[in-house]
């Protein structure tokens, strides 16, 4: 078993349960979760008995302060991140921070000059191009299977009301390019390079919604290559849409998709192979 590392998590609300669950499921690869931290005791408590977890906090530097952390998760709102950021590098604690990582660039790069400054850790959570379908796709286009991609799209669209449990996306200034739209310009830029022009159409089409709900962008590569990048939570195809990214990527020599369900279809040089590519449990 690899040695252990004491994690903190600050922030027991919806998301945070995923990576409540996560650090559990990476108990046997050295991941301890000692602590959790909410300012709402009902749901810090909560998580701490639903997890396993020896101990709850509703204030972050007392658990800093007690625990002798190895690693801390922020998983709380991107208003809050700079300064937990400050108060883990006043403990001198490396830090996983929940994406977005901040509200603009100004705070964006404050944090990272703030860990660099003290030679710490930085990371930001739930980076979807360490998903194990898209690392797959990665590796088919390096072996050269279709051929220098020249052309793809990217799409997360969803119908699921996300609003039930993070109603605060209902009041956001911006939403859909911020949530889930930098996952698709991210994995654009790791499955096909380096991007050098961007445009993009915003839509707001559910009238609760005061920010964009729905956003397509268009994106030139370095390379040449062009990329539609898609994001909504207004998808009203049935069957009902879960929350799986969709690939097409195309070459000279073939084709990648990653369609609903995780499979992928490959067509290299006139030849066509499907196989499934879901996650594993700890993908």
């Amino acid at each position: 078993m690899a040695e252990s590392v004491r994690i903190g998590v600050v922030g027991c609300g919806f998301f945070a349960r995923f990576h409540l669950s996560s650090w559990k499921d990476l108990a046997a690869t050295g991941a301890d979760l000692v602590a959790v931290c909410d300012i709402d005791p009902e749901k810090a408590e909560r998580a701490a008995k639903d997890f396993g977890v020896a101990r709850w906090y509703t204030d972050a530097r007392e658990m800093l302060a007690v625990e002798r952390l190895g690693l801390v998760d922020i998983a709380t709102r991107m208003d809050t991140h700079l300064a937990l950021v400050r108060l883990a590098v006043e403990y001198h604690v490396p830090v996983i921070v929940q994406k977005p990582l901040a509200p603009d660039w100004t705070q964006a790069v404050q944090i990272v000059e703030t860990a660099a400054r003290a030679g710490l850790f930085l990371a930001v959570h739930e980076n979807f191009r360490f998903q194990s379908p898209m690392r797959e796709v990665a590796r088919v286009i390096g072996e050269g299977a279709i051929g220098a991609p020249s052309w793809g799209r990217i799409a997360f669209r969803t119908g699921l009301d996300v609003y039930a449990n993070q109603p605060y996306f209902l009041t956001e200034e911006r939403l859909a390019i911020l949530d889930v739209g930098i996952h698709m310009l991210d994995l654009a830029r790791f499955l096909m390079g380096e991007v050098e022009r961007v445009s993009c159409e915003t839509q707001k089409r559910n009238p609760r919604v005061r920010a964009e709900d729905t956003s397509t962008m268009l994106l030139r590569h370095r390379s040449g290559a062009v990329t539609v990048a898609e994001c909504t939570y207004e998808n009203r195809r049935l069957p009902g849409s879960g929350i799986e990214t969709v690939v097409e990527i195309e070459g000279p020599d073939g084709a990648i998709v990653v369609d609903k369900g995780f499979r992928l279809s490959l067509t290299s040089r006139g030849a066509m192979t499907t196989r499934d590519v879901a996650p594993s449990p700890l993908a």
